[in-house]
């Protein structure tokens, strides 16, 4: 059956649900893929740079013969690795006599997505290509944080358990924007205890860019809660683009009372290892102070957790004060402030969606 060559909006269509599979080298996969990919190279990351050595110096034919002196060997174990992917992938159900279909991709749509393409359209399954490969895959990554969406923004001090109010969102069948979660760290000094290792910057882009989609195409969401962030979150950067629109968006502020916060973070940090504490402490020495860092170290030292946070905490204070305002024009009409008396996600998270609920039948009405 022919192989299909697919634009990136129907591929990227197309293939949900689908089998993905990326024939770039383990590196240029470990860098940054399409996010639901399965990676079968079709040459390891030695062979890659032979071929590619072979093709700048010599010709596109001698590059071509060395490249499938690699090929042919690995046919049989590249197909039984398909074969054994799409045995713990989730299809829709099909006809018996229909063929499983299988998505390629390579870095440009080129001879390696057209080579393996060949192979398994051989075997039996349907094959749709990518065209223009990952680099069309990555342009359209980017052109997703060029939109503008439906988005409202939960904000307030460190220790107000945002994440935790957002998650309550999500459980309440709210569409919900999980930046942290997508960036595997929590956004502060402390933020990388207890996550797993953060995506590369390109990854981060990639999720980001898939789940906008799923929001908003696949979800239909007329609206959208994310938490208030700085533009870095641990190693990673939210682009550019989109940071500056969500500095446009309204915020939900949960005004909390230092000591309530005080008591959550102490709870939700203070399991962690101390030396770990300690160093997430240091590693801010220059914006809290050199006295102040002392004393919070000492603190810890001390095993007087709550006294060593409750330094940090006004240090995050200061620093939240001056992010929210940061970037921001016409800061009084985007920031609507909540007083709530406690932590407790679940109620704040009812609080936030009915005061919102009601501002939408305001907002409509004057209309």
């Amino acid at each position: 059956m022919p192989i299909t060559r697919l634009l990136i909006e129907d591929f990227i269509t197309q293939s949900q649900g689908q089998p993905i599979f990326d024939v770039r080298s383990p590196a240029e996969y470990e860098h940054a893929h399409i996010p639901t990919a399965h990676s079968l190279p079709l040459f390891s990351n030695e062979e890659r740079k032979v071929v590619g050595t072979a093709y700048k110096q010599e010709s596109k034919q001698r590059a071509i013969k060395i490249g499938l002196e690699y090929f042919g060997p690995k046919m049989v174990k590249m197909v039984e690795e398909v074969e054994q992917v799409l045995g713990g992938v989730a299809v829709k159900e099909k006809k018996k006599e229909e063929a499983q279909k299988i998505f390629v991709y390579c870095w440009r749509g080129g001879m390696r997505s057209a080579g393996v393409a060949w192979l398994l359209d051989l075997y039996g399954f349907k094959v749709y290509t990518l065209v223009g490969g990952y680099k069309a895959y990555r342009n359209w990554v980017l052109k997703q944080f060029e939109k503008e969406y439906p988005i409202s923004i939960i904000g307030g001090y460190t220790g107000s358990g945002k994440t935790e109010t957002l998650h309550k969102l999500d459980s309440m069948k709210e569409a919900v924007l999980d930046l942290e979660g997508i960036a595997s760290h929590k956004g502060s000094a402390f933020g990388n205890l207890g996550q797993s290792p953060q995506p590369k910057q390109e990854m981060f882009e990639n999720l980001l860019a898939k789940k906008l989609y799923e929001l908003t195409v696949l979800q239909a969401a007329t609206h959208i809660w994310t938490e208030d962030e700085s533009q870095r979150i641990g190693e990673v950067n939210i682009p550019i683009k989109f940071f500056s629109f969500l500095r446009t968006r309204h915020v939900y502020f949960m005004d909390i009372p230092f000591d309530a916060r005080l008591d959550y973070i102490t709870e939700q940090y203070g399991k962690f290892e101390k030396e770990k504490l300690i160093n997430a402490t240091i590693r801010i020495q220059k914006r809290l102070g050199g006295l102040e860092t002392k004393t919070a170290v000492n603190c810890l030292l001390e095993n007087d957790t709550k006294g060593a946070f409750a330094i940090l905490l006004k240090y995050y204070d200061k620093f939240y004060n001056k992010s929210m305002h940061n970037q921001r024009e016409q800061v009084e009409l985007l920031i609507h402030k909540m007083e709530m008396q406690t932590v407790n996600p679940g109620e704040n998270a009812e609080a936030i969606k009915r005061i919102h609920k009601n501002q939408a039948i305001l907002s409509q009405a004057s209309l």
